[in-house]
């Protein structure tokens, strides 16, 4: 039977789209009539999402790029700004403020989530900046001052030695346990005076170390006392005596 005239010049809108429905009908996947018109829409819709999901989740090798050099723009930072310091020692409570400001986003990238079960650990460090006034004697005349001070840890032996250099060369020697992977307790068993007369550490020599942040190259820790401490590799195959 034919349609009336009326029927056949009626130009359908989609209820819930509100899109013109004229052109020609083809069949979807489902079976039923689809217009062209809404077909390309959805092929140009799913094209779009495929270039965002491409987009929003780039190669991995990409991000671990990224990653590396946010970590050696942010160790870059902090180096330059301990350099002037002497190791703290002229350190206003601004630069403290800072330095602290500057370390705290270098652990946020520690690459070693845990230390102490890391070799990166072991080895002689030399100490490039801390808060620590016993160590820093920064109210001592300029050549009474320890020039370098060196920190070195055994994680197989659970060993910890600190050692100055001139002009008296003390050191002392102390064991670790490990309360998680990353904190130890120290416990000072020996001192050295001028880098040979042995002395028993006082049973109170004791503290906490907790390791931040460390890789191939930079190490920072932090003491039970608040104390911060940032230390650079010095000689990655040195082994504590025992």
């Amino acid at each position: 039977m034919a349609l009336p005239s009326c029927l056949k010049t009626a130009v359908p809108m989609s209820p819930t789209t509100g899109f013109n429905l004229s052109g020609s009908l083809m069949k979807s996947d489902s079976g039923f009539a689809v217009p062209t018109r809404l077909q390309s829409i959805r092929k140009g819709d799913r094209e779009r999402l495929r270039i965002q999901a491409v987009f929003s989740f780039p190669p991995a090798f990409l991000t671990r790029n990224g990653r590396a050099e946010k970590q050696k723009q942010l160790k870059q930072d902090l180096l330059e700004a301990i350099a002037p310091l002497e190791r703290g020692a002229t350190a206003s409570p601004d630069d403290q403020l800072r330095i602290d400001e500057l370390a705290r986003k270098v652990e946020a990238v520690n690459p070693t989530k845990q230390p102490l079960k890391s070799d990166l650990v072991n080895g002689k460090w030399e100490l490039i900046y801390t808060t620590s006034a016993s160590i820093l004697q920064a109210k001592k005349p300029r050549f009474l001052r320890s020039i370098t001070n060196y920190q070195s840890i055994n994680v197989d032996t659970l060993k910890v030695q600190n050692m100055e250099t001139w002009p008296f060369y003390n050191s002392v020697t102390g064991d670790l346990t490990p309360l998680n992977t990353k904190k130890v307790a120290v416990k000072l068993q020996v001192f050295k005076i001028l880098g040979f007369i042995p002395v028993k550490a006082p049973d109170n020599a004791r503290g906490e170390l907790e390791i931040t942040y460390v890789d191939e190259e930079l190490r920072l820790s932090r003491g039970d006392k608040g104390n911060l401490f940032i230390l650079k590799m010095f000689d990655p195959t040195y082994r504590i005596p025992l």
